[in-house]
């Protein structure tokens, strides 16, 4: 690692001091490059409305302005504990963006996590993880969250509570309107039609691929699945393919 001070982490406790400078550079230039990135950042006022507003902060050591201070200061030793530590305790909701200086820090961590993700970063993968169903099934069925997938095993960060919900998935799922279908594997009916154009739409715009740098497994089964769908209807996969 440098000994140049200028090229030290700042903090005495900074983790991730063995991940050489220029990885950390790389993915931070990663960040910035990103066209977004200039719409979301404008400077912090440390005036903290930001993480009065924020849930995560409630409940996490989490802070939204942490992430607009680091980025405006170019700490790369910073952005990569962030990138790799906090970026996933976010809830997303972007209350963040109430900000006076008009900076977002919730889309400065849409951006790196979506970093994140490409660069196939552990992290990335760990946090991720319990997801792969719930886009294995989106994706191949159209439908959100089923009953069938509150499983305690699945869903850990729910708490007990999700074995309760486990135990008694028939009787939960009786229990909502009909017109959702008696069913644990699905929430409604979604025609072809609509899984089709779905699937074009993730395919087109990358988001498709980016599921094979988090869950390779899921990745090969989904586009199998896919694969046939669109042949179904009167699609090429390889000119799908050659179009991106």
């Amino acid at each position: 690692m440098s000994t140049d001070p200028r090229k030290l982490p700042i903090h005495a406790d900074a983790r991730h001091a063995d991940v050489p400078l220029e990885e950390k550079q790389r993915l931070f230039d990663e960040v910035v490059a990103d066209t977004r990135y200039h719409d979301t950042l404008y400077g912090c006022y440390e005036c903290g409305i930001c993480v009065a507003a924020c849930p995560s902060a409630r409940f996490y050591d989490f802070s939204p302005r942490v992430f607009a201070q680091t980025l405006a200061r170019k700490d790369v030793h910073g952005f990569y504990e962030l990138l790799v530590d906090s970026v996933w305790d976010c809830s997303q909701c972007f209350s963040c963006t109430r900000c006076p200086r008009q900076n977002s820090p919730g889309g400065l961590i849409t951006i790196m996590r979506e970093v994140a993700v490409n660069n196939g970063l552990q992290s990335a993968k760990d946090a991720l993880a319990a997801y792969s169903r719930v886009i294995y099934k989106v994706m191949s069925t159209g439908t959100q969250v089923s009953p069938d997938m509150l499983q305690p095993d699945f869903f850990p960060d729910w708490g007990p509570d999700v074995q309760a919900v486990s135990d008694n998935l028939e009787t939960w799922r009786r229990a909502i309107p009909t017109e959702t279908l008696h069913t644990l594997e699905l929430a409604w009916d979604v025609s072809e039609k609509t899984r089709v154009e779905l699937f074009l739409i993730w395919k087109l715009t990358g988001n498709f691929d980016m599921i094979e740098k988090i869950d390779e497994s899921s990745y090969l089964i989904l586009e199998e699945i896919m694969e046939e769908l669109l042949e179904e209807h009167g699609y090429d996969f390889d000119d799908i393919e050659s179009i991106i």
